[in-house]
């Protein structure tokens, strides 16, 4: 089992911090968690390529989460030339109408699949890929999941959890993956403190946890509520019982000089386990002795 880091940003531009994605890595398969913008930038950066990805978990239909889909899924297809599977995509509704509308028959990227499948000069590419005429479009296998379901996979498996983010115009779900080198959750984007990612959490050996302000510091409380603040989500993996607790989705005010480091410092105040402040491509262990020093 092994995480790297792809996106620790937000929508706001950066060449530091990239939108969300992260990579889990579970036996021989390879689970990406969101892609947005420039997480797939990333996963090159990280060794992998779009063709070796088995599985896409994508928490809430927000662009900062998604907007590199598109890119992950046509380069796992084109490049794959039908010598991988498939992908393998998870998410809430309306996921697989968002896909339907991308690559179906009318969907956005219709007349380039139509090009790619039907001209000779690309059918000539496909096959140079070791690709057998005739040339199938993208078929990804979309299932729609709710809180409460278990996706299984090969040794390992997955639940879907409860997020509060943007509902009721977003479904907002979090997930928490199992198997026997560990557990890690990622809360997708998610704000206050919640029970139900409490429960998500539970005793698990990673927590990836939005951090997206500074406590006090909010625009208003029912924007509190919808968005990670750093002592809320303290008080989460305190009473969760998260071993590792992993920081992500700083806006650029965030990365001032020493005050990340500030809040960290807080947050052990209440929460006494290992915590690390996400940047992209960071390789995180699965299991980090407490109070151990990690950089």
């Amino acid at each position: 089992m092994k995480l790297t880091l792809l996106g620790t940003g937000t929508p706001a531009p950066s060449l530091s911090r990239q939108s969300s994605g992260y990579l889990l890595q579970i036996g021989d398969d390879v689970i990406v968690l969101d892609h947005g913008p420039g997480a797939a930038h990333r996963l090159l950066e990280a060794g992998r390529t779009p063709m070796d990805v088995s599985h896409v978990f994508l928490t809430h239909l927000h662009y900062d989460h998604i907007a590199d889909f598109p890119r992950l899924l046509l380069q796992h297809w084109d490049h794959g030339a039908d010598r991988v599977p498939d992908l393998e995509v998870v998410g809430p509704s309306p996921v697989a109408k968002f896909v339907t509308q991308l690559f179906g028959q009318d969907g956005v990227y219709g007349p380039d699949l139509a090009a790619r499948t039907q001209h000779e000069a690309s059918q000539a590419v496909y096959q140079a890929r070791g690709g057998k005429l005739p040339r199938k479009r993208p078929n990804p296998h979309v299932s729609e999941v709710k809180p409460g379901d278990v996706i299984e996979g090969n040794s390992w498996r997955a639940i879907a959890g409860q997020a509060v983010h943007f509902q009721p115009f977003l479904e907002c779900l979090g997930y928490r993956f199992e198997c026997d080198a560990g557990v890690v959750v990622y809360s997708g984007d998610s704000g206050g403190v919640l029970d139900s990612m409490i429960e998500l959490a539970r005793d698990c050996d990673v927590l990836i946890h939005m951090c997206h302000f500074e406590t006090g510091t909010e625009p208003s409380p029912f924007f509190r509520e919808t968005n990670g603040s750093h002592m809320d989500v303290a008080e989460i993996a305190r009473r969760a019982g998260v071993k590792t607790l992993v920081l992500t989705h700083f806006p650029p005010p965030m990365d001032a000089p020493g005050l990340l480091e500030r809040l960290v410092g807080e947050m052990s105040r209440v929460y006494d386990g290992n915590i690390i402040i996400g940047r992209d491509l960071l390789e995180v262990p699965i299991h980090i002795a407490k109070n151990s020093k990690f950089d």
